[in-house]
């Protein structure tokens, strides 16, 4: 991504915030700003198991390669949590029901999410596995459950 686009889907999503100096602020500061999820994108939890099952691999290149290939959209990790959390960005759902909530919570309005700055992309921390592209890029929902209904297909053959 060039330097125009990043900053661009970097104040898009600064904007989540609705004083977006709060998100750039602490982008300098810390390297992750938290976001406030709804109007703008919403999220799912998928842990590591989930995701490592669907993209048949744990190695960290091949997870970002089968991610961006799977969902072609934005995923952070956070790796503070146990064992570790990828989180996809996705439009938002309106009155769709997110069936996926015992294995993939969908974390909407009302939660906050730390984003981390978009040049962020290894650990430690939160980082991005997949960096947005450009301004409103985020995954399709049908993606996401996509890939949760992939993991859950693949982890139910391997203890068969």
């Amino acid at each position: 991504m060039n330097g125009q686009k990043r900053e661009r889907a970097a104040e898009w999503l600064a904007r989540a915030q609705q004083q977006p100096q709060y998100a750039w602020n602490a982008w300098s500061r810390t390297g992750v700003a938290v976001l406030p999820l709804g109007p703008r994108f919403v999220t799912s939890r998928l842990s590591e198991k989930l995701v490592y099952a669907a993209v048949g691999s744990s190695a960290p290149g091949e997870v970002a390669v089968g991610l961006e290939r799977l969902l072609n959209g934005p995923v952070i990790f956070d790796g503070r949590r146990m064992g570790g959390t990828y989180y996809p960005l996705m439009s938002p759902l309106g009155e769709a029901v997110w069936e996926h909530q015992d294995v993939a919570p969908l974390l909407a309005e009302g939660t906050y999410l730390g984003v981390p700055r978009l040049d962020r992309r290894e650990p430690p921390g939160t980082f991005w596995v997949v960096p947005p592209r450009t301004v409103g890029d985020v995954c399709e929902p049908d993606a996401v459950r996509a890939l949760i209904a992939l993991a859950c297909t693949a982890t139910r053959e391997t203890e068969q």
